[in-house]
């Protein structure tokens, strides 16, 4: 089984808990609370050292990470889900294991994850603006993440999956340079 295949079947047995709605948990809870435990390990080289070494027993790794759970503030669910991690020593993929459960967890709950790159930064109303647009467009609710991008001179490009919305003017730029290549 590869690593992302690992990662991928942790994310979605912790998907299956945390949508199920029994636990008190939510979905995006767990993954803030994944994401500051997450935080401390990649913070500390000797914590992370010490949670992935077989020369460390498992009742010490438990120990450690209950008291830093506690610290964090991480509900039973997630508490019990590290746990798991450190017995079975994947502990080490746990960045992987958050990144591929927000994916799952947003499919099951049915958001469709945009990827939006701007010439700018947008304000609140327009990213309001222009995920309603995208909802509209794919059928789906959106869960987008910004980054910007200025070589796009202006405008926005937008993937949703496999599809690409390209509304800016460095794409209609070139769509334009390719119509008059064809012409000439």
């Amino acid at each position: 089984m590869t690593h992302s295949a690992v990662a991928m079947r942790y994310a979605s047995a912790l998907a299956d808990v945390v949508t199920a709605g029994k636990g008190g948990s939510s979905a995006d809870r767990a993954l803030a609370e994944l994401r500051s435990f997450e935080e401390v390990l990649r913070s500390s080289w000797e914590l992370s050292n010490a949670l992935s070494s077989p020369a460390v027993p498992p009742s010490r790794k438990r120990a450690v990470v209950g008291r830093l759970a506690d610290d964090l503030k991480i509900s039973q669910i997630e508490r019990n889900f590290l746990f798991v991690l450190i017995d079975h020593r994947r502990i080490a993929a746990l960045a992987e294991i958050i990144h591929s459960f927000e994916i799952v967890a947003d499919e099951r709950l049915g958001f469709a994850r945009a990827d939006v790159s701007s010439a700018r930064e947008l304000d609140e109303a327009q990213r309001r603006a222009l995920v309603a647009r995208l909802e509209s467009i794919s059928g789906k609710r959106i869960r987008a993440r910004y980054r910007v991008d200025e070589s796009l001179i202006g405008g926005v490009v937008a993937q949703i999956g496999s599809t690409v919305y390209d509304g800016s003017v460095r794409g209609q730029l070139q769509g334009l340079g390719r119509r008059l290549a064809t012409e000439a």
